[in-house]
Order: C-alpha cells, then sequence, then structure tokens
C-alpha cells in the first residue's frame, strides 16, 4: 500500500509536468541560456586564474617564435635570391653563410615555440582535469545535500546522465578548448602585427576575410546551439530510459510490454539521433567554410603581392613570408571557429551540470541543535498539514500523540497519506502548517542529521549493496563487531538461512542482490536496523515480502525489536499489527479512527471494514 501510494504521487507529478515515466525532463522545460552557461563555468574555474595567466604568457611567447619564424625564413629567400640574381649578372654570388645562420635561426625560433605549447598543453590539462575532479567531487557531495523530493520527482538515470556524460563533456571541451583558443587568438594578433611590419596594403586585404569569417561562424552557431542543447537533453533521457527499464526488465517481460519499451526507447532514440547529426553536420561545416573563406583572402594576397613584386615595392623574400602568414591566420580562424562549436556542446553540458549543482538543498535552520542527547521516544503530531505541491493537501490537519515505547500502526486504503507521514517524521520534507514535535520539540530545531541518528528505518523496497552480508548488516551500525552483527540477525530468523549460503556471512552479494530471494533481502534489512538499536523505528510494509510461516517469525522478533521502543508500522496486513498499542487510521490525509485492534473491531467502523476485507474471500 505503501509503495502504490508512493508511486502514484510520482505519477501524479509527473502526468502534471506533461510526461510519461520517462519524461521527467523534457527538452526546453526552462528557457536556455549561452552567455549563463559560459560565464558560470569562467566563473567555476575561479581558483585558477593565475595559473590560466600563466598558460597565457607561455601561449604569447610560443606564439612570438613561431610567428617570427616565417619572416626570418623570408630573409633566408630573399638572401638566395638576391645572390641568384647577382650570379647571372656577374656581381656576386650566393651567401651561404648568412643563409645557415638564418636557417639555424629559424630551426631554434620554431624548437622554442614548439617547446612553451608542450609546457602549455601539459598545464591546461592539469589544470582543466583538476577542475572536473572538483566538479565531481561537488556533485558527490551536493547529492548528500539534495531534498529526497528531488530524487522522487528526477529519474536515476537523468542524474547520472549529468554526473557522467554532461561532466565529461564539460571536462573534454575544457581541456581541449581553452588552450587551443589562447592559441589561436594570440597567434592570430602576433600574425597581424608582423604582417603590418611587412606591407600595409597586403594586410588590409588578407584581413578583409576576418569580418566574413565572423559572420559564418555566428550564422552557424545560432542554427546549431539548439541542436546541441537538445542533444544533451535527450541523452539524459535515453539514459534514464535504459535504467529504468533495465531495473524492471523481469516486470516488463512478465507483462509483455517488450514491444511497448522498444517502441518509447526508439521515439527517445529518434530524437537523439535528429538532434545528433543536425548539431554534427552543422558543425562540420564550420571548417570547410572558413577554408573557403580563408582561401579568397590567399587568392587576393596572392595577386595584390604579384603587382607590388613587379613594381618593386616588396621583395621576394617578403611575398614567400607574407603568402606563408596568410596561410597561418586562416588556421587560428578554423581553430576557432571549430572551438565554437565544442563551446556549444560545452556550454549545453555546463548548464546541465550547474542546474544541477543550484538545487535546492536540505537547509537547517539557523541555530539548529547538532547534539539533542538521548531521546525517549515521545512523538507529537500537532494540527499537522502538507502538500507536496502548492494547492494540494495530502495531510490535513493531522494530530496524534504518542508515548514513549508504543508501538504505532498506521492504517488506510493506497492514497490516505501513510508513506507521506513517515516522510515527514523523518524530515524528508517539512510540514506546510502544524509541527512534530520529539520530547517535546519541534524537529525542525534539530539538525537533519541529528534527528535522522535517533531512526532506523525498514522499508518494503530493499537496498542491499554489492558486499558481503556481514558488510550489509554491519551498515546499521558501523562499530558493531562480529558477535553483535550475529546476534542481530538471529534476531530478525535470518541467521539460518546465511550460514546455508556459499560463504556464509562472507558471501558477497552482487549489485542488486539477486543472488538471494526477496524475502532474505528483506530479513538482512530488519537484521540491519535491529544492530542499529534506535529509539524510534519506523517499519514501512517491512513482512510483505516474506511468506505467512516466515512474517510470523519476524513478529515475534519485531516484538522483542519494538520493545521499549517507539515504532511506527505501515502494513498492508492488518492481522500483523493487531498488538499494536494503537492503530491510526487514515482517508484521504486525515485520522478517521483511532484506537486498539479490539477497539476498532467493535466500532464496526473503516477499520472494521478494511480488515474484514483481507478475509471475506477466505473459505
Amino acid at each position: 500500500m505503501a509503495q502504490e501510494e508512493n508511486r502514484s504521487q510520482q505519477n501524479n507529478r509527473r502526468k502534471r509536468r506533461g510526461g510519461g515515466p520517462s519524461a521527467i525532463l523534457a527538452p526546453g522545460e526552462k528557457p536556455k541560456n549561452f552567455r549563463k552557461a559560459v560565464s558560470d563555468t569562467l566563473s567555476y574555474m575561479g581558483g585558477y586564474k593565475l595559473a590560466v595567466v600563466f598558460v597565457v604568457l607561455i601561449s604569447a611567447v610560443a606564439t612570438v617564435f613561431e610567428t617570427v619564424g616565417p619572416k626570418v625564413m623570408g630573409r633566408a629567400t630573399t638572401l638566395l635570391a638576391t645572390g641568384v640574381m647577382a650570379k647571372l649578372k656577374g656581381t656576386g654570388g650566393i651567401d651561404f653563410d648568412a643563409i645557415g645562420k638564418v636557417l639555424l635561426l629559424t630551426i631554434m625560433l620554431y624548437a622554442v615555440g614548439a617547446f612553451a605549447q608542450w609546457l602549455q598543453a601539459l598545464i591546461m590539462t592539469n589544470i582543466t582535469q583538476k577542475i572536473v575532479y572538483r566538479m565531481r567531487n561537488d556533485i558527490s557531495e551536493k547529492i548528500n545535500r539534495m531534498p529526497v523530493g528531488y530524487f522522487e520527482r528526477v529519474q536515476t538515470g537523468e542524474i547520472l546522465s549529468r554526473i557522467t556524460n554532461d561532466v565529461d563533456t564539460l571536462g573534454q571541451a575544457l581541456s581541449q578548448s581553452i588552450s587551443n583558443f589562447i592559441w589561436a587568438i594570440v597567434s592570430m594578433i602576433g600574425i597581424i602585427v608582423v604582417m603590418l611590419t611587412i606591407n600595409v596594403t597586403m594586410t588590409l586585404i588578407a584581413l578583409m576575410v576576418i569580418p566574413l569569417s565572423a559572420l559564418v561562424m555566428s550564422v552557424l552557431i545560432k542554427v546549431s546551439q539548439p541542436h546541441f542543447r537538445a542533444q544533451q537533453e535527450y541523452l539524459g533521457i535515453i539514459d534514464g530510459h535504459v535504467e529504468e527499464n533495465f531495473s524492471g526488465h523481469l516486470v516488463i517481460k512478465a507483462f509483455n510490454r517488450e514491444e511497448a519499451v522498444t517502441d518509447e526507447f526508439d521515439k527517445a532514440n529518434e530524437k537523439l539521433y535528429e538532434s545528433a547529426w543536425k548539431s554534427q553536420f552543422l558543425s562540420g561545416l564550420m571548417r570547410p567554410l572558413m577554408r573557403i573563406v580563408s582561401n579568397l583572402g590567399y587568392a587576393g594576397v596572392a595577386i595584390s603581392g604579384g603587382i607590388l613584386c613587379v613594381k618593386g615595392a616588396i621583395g621576394v623574400g617578403d611575398i614567400q613570408a607574407f603568402v606563408q602568414y596568410v596561410k597561418n591566420i586562416g588556421q587560428p580562424i578554423q581553430e576557432i571557429a571549430q572551438i565554437m562549436n565544442q563551446v556549444q556542446s560545452m556550454a549545453a553540458a555546463a548548464e546541465r551540470v550547474f542546474e544541477f549543482l543550484d538545487e535546492e538543498e536540505e537547509i537547517d535552520a539557523p541555530g539548529a541543535i547538532d547534539d539533542f542527547g538521548e531521546v525517549s521516544g515521545a512523538v507529537e503530531f500537532d494540527h499537522v498539514s502538507f502538500g507536496y505541491e502548492p494547492g494540494t493537501t495530502v495531510i490535513k490537519d493531522f494530530s496524534a500523540k504518542i508515548e514513549p515505547g508504543q508501538k504505532i500502526a498506521i492504517v488506510g486504503p493506497t492514497g490516505a497519506g501513510k508513506t507521506t507521514i513517515v516522510k515527514l517524521l523523518m524530515r524528508f520534507y517539512d510540514v506546510n502548517s502544524g509541527a512534530i514535535r520529539v520530547d517535546g520539540r519541534d524537529i525542525r530545531e534539530l539538525t537533519r542529521r541529528e534527528h535522522r541518528e535517533n531512526f532506523a528505518m525498514v522499508l518494503q523496497d530493499t537496498w542491499l549493496f554489492k558486499g558481503t552480508i556481514r558488510e550489509n548488516i554491519k551498515y546499521g551500525r558501523e562499530d558493531a563487531t562480529n558477535e553483535e552483527i550475529i546476534a542481530a540477525a538471529k534476531a530478525a530468523k535470518a541467521h539460518h538461512f546465511i550460514k546455508t549460503l556459499p560463504g556464509g556471512y562472507k558471501m558477497v552479494l552482487n549489485e542488486d542482490a539477486t543472488n538471494i530471494s526477496e524475502g532474505q533481502r528483506q530479513l538482512l534489512t530488519i537484521a540491519r536496523a535491529i544492530l542499529a538499536d534506535k529509539k524510534l523505528l519506523i517499519l514501512d510494509e517491512a513482512t510483505s515480502s516474506v511468506d505467512t510461516r516466515t512474517e510470523e517469525e519476524i513478529q515475534k522478533a519485531m516484538d522483542t525489536l519494538t520493545k521499549d521502543r517507539t515504532s511506527f508500522i505501515i502494513a498492508h496486513r492488518l492481522s500483523t499489527i493487531r498488538n499494536a498499542d494503537l492503530i491510526l487510521v487514515m482517508d484521504h490525509g486525515d485520522i478517521v479512527e483511532q484506537g486498539t485492534h479490539e477497539e476498532l473491531l467493535k466500532k464496526g467502523g473503516f477499520y472494521a471494514d478494511l480488515y474484514n476485507s483481507q478475509f471475506e474471500h477466505v473459505a
């Protein structure tokens, strides 16, 4: 019942958001801002400003040496041409010593430039990897501060996509783009300066291609950016779809839903395909278009250089150097064009990452108490009202007073608000009005960590991690001894089946713990709660996955476990809560009845109808 209620609430929220189970994050759900994404990324790099400045200086040095190279090489060409002409006229010869010195200087310039480029790439790669490392750490810490409501609203696969795909995309783009962008800008400036020293007219002709290149780039960026954004979003949807259906593949097969699931995946995959090929096609146009524009400038320089050389206004070596510079200036222009494609992909990924990092966190009140001390277990619900969304009330004016050590059962039909009460008690959500008190203190006055320290919890959906059975039980209390772990397992009636498994307590559970049965998984989670030894206990459908005989054994263990502990029990089999000290009967968020099992049956009301309906078909 609790699980159905929870799923019902989630599905209602999904419908209001306009999508099915695999459409939690629809494209275009929020306005996208390219400039903000880039700005956030640059701000995130703030701690590495000095390192980036150092990289810029190294890049400038490298560019200066590489840029001067063609001009020096042009001097060798001029010496060679002058020597040949002098030899033909019989007035001299080729000065090979001078040419050799020029060539040696050229080699030294290129060697120093290459070393500086290597050093720049090494430093920049180190910076970007540190940024990605920090980002993954921030995301990991952020997850622990996120409210439960976020994880109920957003698919696990979508979150994983932001942590893996988007962070990887951002890291690769940073590593490749920043250093290349620095080189391209500094190289372009250096080349222009040297070109101006050779010939102003030819430089102006060559520079005419830059505004044309900028126009082409801006048009392509504007057209392709929506496709890059859609590509990242649909990648997250695909990941969410795969994760969701892989987890439920047994149910899918049981209901013969393979074809429907495949169709749903194909639709999302088709959207991803469309956005991916369009973005990649448009980005692929960038380089050839830039090459065409560069070639136009190349042709203009060659023609004007030939005319100036005939008039004697420029030397042959200068033309050769200038042509080399025109060819070289096309490289940074093309590099910038390619970088802009990477920046688009980076911006789409960064936007999703920073959206996650900017999500609302669980925030404790200023001055919240972090050391409440030992609790007795008295709990009071004082006119509590709550709704998951504004305008929708799930719990209406709920009041109840529980004494220390009492066993409280919460029952009611699906959607009555039973699991919501537990979520409020654990402060997974805060009440909209009213208050919940433990030992007379409003739980909002405590830090969430301190408050939850007083609870042990067993859910219908078992959670076990990849590790030994001993490690999974010990998760309830990390400092527990082997004897205490075994004692907890015995109390939960799990010791016997554990001893029959290969390796016993040392047996390693797989990722989903599917190498043991559903009921056995439940027993281990109960053993974990017993080991935790808390004053407040929550059992949410804790015995729903075990057979009747095992349930009877667990009930005996539960009686021991709940002794002197305040226990909240949600159960769909009402026969299991007959010995509860108080039964709260809920319907549509209200307590419609309360009392002991016998008292409620005598009333012949709502509880009696629920109880009798479970046995009316029994022979």
